[in-house]
């Protein structure tokens, strides 16, 4: 199954990814995604492959990823091999787009998990980070996309200690290794 992690900037997608990651190092029937962006390596947030736009094209036409959108002036892929974990049966954990959500599940087995957080703490987050001004961050809290009709959602309200949102993710993935997932 393809476990889609969707939720807004400051939610805390991340922290709460890496730290499931960690405490469930030791699954191998987890795969967990590394994205392809037209950012560059050094430019910070989540470790992920760097390509430029032309080598971005040139991977998307050759059928490269399974996956591929634009946001934010950037473009984002899946790579392509995360079929073949799907078919071995893992379960594959990928950071995604909220428009891009209809087209996996057309084409996947689809879990979104989508991470929330009060609008409140989210603004606090944002503004700690330093990325934006008050007026960015008053507009990126406006710009709330709803989830596609019909998906299969689990929903983690990020707003307690890291440590409790880890858990949840992790729980939610450990489920989707029993039988009955």
């Amino acid at each position: 199954m393809l476990v889609g992690v969707v939720g807004p900037s400051g939610a805390g997608k991340d922290t709460l990814l890496a730290g499931a990651r960690a405490a469930l190092a030791a699954e191998p029937r987890i795969r967990w995604v590394r994205r392809v962006i037209t950012r560059p390596a050094e430019a910070g947030g989540e470790d992920h492959e760097a390509l430029d736009p032309a080598a971005f094209a040139a991977r998307r036409e050759a059928g490269g990823f399974a996956l591929w959108w634009e946001a934010h002036g950037l473009l984002y892929g899946i790579p392509r091999a995360i079929e073949a974990d799907l078919r071995a049966g893992r379960v594959v954990v990928a950071n995604l787009s909220r428009g891009v959500l209809a087209e996996a599940a057309a084409r996947y087995p689809l879990l979104v998990l989508e991470v929330t957080v009060p609008p409140a703490l989210r603004a606090a987050r944002l503004a700690r980070r330093g990325r934006e001004d008050a007026a960015d961050i008053a507009a990126r809290l406006a710009r709330e996309a709803p989830l596609p009709p019909g998906l299969r959602v689990h929903t983690v309200v990020n707003d307690g200690t890291v440590e409790a949102g880890v858990a949840c993710v992790a729980a939610v993935l450990r489920g989707l290794l029993s039988p009955a997932g």
